[in-house]
């Protein structure tokens, strides 16, 4: 049986005022969130963008989600983990002020915020998943305790993964920075040095000091780095990158089987929203205003996190006339996550989409 995606279209003219009424219909018609209990805690997972990046959710949006929530007697918080990379995401603290600056307050969004801090006792779930490369995922705590969860993504280019939507949300998203680490382990990257000019960015960037320059040219020590990718995505010329086999397909089958973590214990208590606005080439993680690179498309909505991807995959190429995400990536095959996700039963590749007028 195939899987139902919803979508409502938007287009790039629309404002954010008509965007709100389109996203409050589709909740209307859809009714996505039956599941819910009186006072059970729902977690709102989403990216609260870093500093410049404007690519993120609109908060708005997020205060439609959190009404419904509460309207059905559940209890919303909001929620992200912490970052491995440099910036205001690196700490619970700075990270909570910059979703404020964001426009993510209580007032706004209709809910609390939480970041665990991971640092802390207590913070972390152990979740045993017996994957293929993932035996024991270790996950913030507030996602494996909630009664129900709503998946709300940006659906965008990725420098690591093609693309990334509601798997990556979950998979990566919810992962402590342990475990993080875990999921980039083993992708250290390369210098091209025919292509590297010696301009220090990445070694700027790199949170643990594994770049340095030498000789005009960057050098990364392996057995320091963590796999970040963050030196990859601040080169000015693209002299960076990773062994494709051995790097970017292993870390999305990791990062599904961190998804699996998350979901385990909720079956039909979830819900995933993808926005497919503003579709840029790289992740919110970037701090900087990244341009479109594909035309609004509209808002996904499904209970199976690889048919809405895939739907939105699927879309993006057929407005686009292309596979823009494999033009901006070449090196990278995004679509080893959705069939890494089917096959383990996180979803199915196939779906209906019905269209909400």
């Amino acid at each position: 049986m195939k899987s139902i995606v919803y979508l409502i279209r938007t287009s790039n003219s629309d404002t954010v005022d008509s965007i709100k009424k389109s996203f409050s219909r589709l909740i209307e018609k859809v009714k996505p969130f039956g599941f819910i209990q009186r006072d059970n805690s729902i977690a709102l997972k989403l990216h609260f963008g870093e500093e410049g990046n404007t690519g993120y959710v609109n908060p708005q949006y997020v205060r439609i989600v959190a009404d419904a929530v509460k309207a059905h007697g559940g209890k919303p918080f909001l929620s992200d983990t912490n970052t491995l990379y440099r910036g205001k995401r690196t700490n619970s603290k700075d990270h909570v002020q910059l979703a404020y600056e964001h426009g993510f307050t209580p007032a706004a969004a209709g809910a609390e915020i939480i970041i665990p801090d991971d640092t802390s006792e207590g913070v972390t779930a152990e979740i045993p998943v017996n994957g293929k490369f993932v035996k024991t995922a270790k996950i913030a705590r507030v996602f494996s305790d909630s009664d129900g969860l709503t998946g709300i993504a940006h659906f965008k280019g990725h420098i690591m993964t093609g693309f990334g939507g509601a798997l990556k949300n979950l998979g990566m998203g919810c992962a402590t920075r342990e475990g993080k680490l875990f999921q980039h382990a083993g992708v250290a990257p390369f210098v091209k040095t025919k292509k590297c000019v010696g301009c220090g960015v990445c070694e700027k960037i790199c949170p643990v000091k594994a770049i340095t320059i030498n000789n005009g040219k960057a050098v990364v020590d392996k057995l320091i780095c963590i796999g970040c990718a963050s030196c990859i995505a601040v080169c000015p010329r693209e002299a960076i990158d990773i062994k494709w086999e051995a790097g970017s397909g292993t870390l999305q089958q990791k990062m599904i089987e961190y998804a699996k973590a998350v979901l385990i214990g909720k079956k039909d208590r979830t819900v995933f929203i993808n926005f497919a606005l503003k579709i840029t080439k790289e992740c919110d993680c970037l701090a900087k205003d990244d341009p479109r690179v594909a035309p609004d498309i509209g808002i996904f909505l499904s209970k199976d996190p690889v048919s809405i991807d895939k739907a939105c995959f699927d879309e993006v190429c057929n407005v686009c006339g292309k596979d823009i995400f494999k033009e901006l990536h070449p090196e990278r095959n995004g679509m080893i996550q959705l069939k890494h996700a089917a096959a383990i039963g996180l979803g199915s590749l196939d779906y209906e989409r019905v269209e909400i007028t």
